[in-house]
């Protein structure tokens, strides 16, 4: 039987420094960077990771938003969508996530589109 994708990235260890680089990335790019100037970075990592440690496999910790009501009213372009998904890829390769993973983790999160593009 083959593993999941949370124990593939590393468990609660690999997926909280995937997390966190992927919001560093989230507040250094010029495209997106404007919509975390008044975040809570360190609860904003926090929801980050625990999202996707329950979206690949692990304990479902996580008590935010769906994607929906999370990004209902922001009006979030295509282009800053795309941004994310560059930082999330960034932060994949940065933390040596294979390839079959980073695949993996981009479909998912690409899935999720229709919840926060234009809602």
């Amino acid at each position: 039987m083959s593993s999941s994708l949370f124990e593939r990235l590393g468990g609660d260890a690999g997926i909280t420094a995937i997390a966190n680089d992927v919001v560093d990335n989230h507040v250094a790019n010029s495209i997106i960077a404007t919509r975390f100037a008044n975040s809570d970075i360190k609860s904003l990592k926090h929801a980050a990771a625990t999202f996707f440690i329950a979206g690949s496999g692990g304990e479902n910790l996580y008590q935010g938003k769906d994607m929906l009501a999370a990004h209902k009213g922001m009006n979030i372009s295509a282009m800053e969508f795309m941004a994310v998904l560059d930082d999330a890829l960034k932060a994949l390769q940065k933390n040596n996530v294979g390839q079959r993973e980073q695949e993996e983790v981009l479909y998912i999160l690409y899935s999720m589109r229709g919840d926060v593009v234009l809602v």
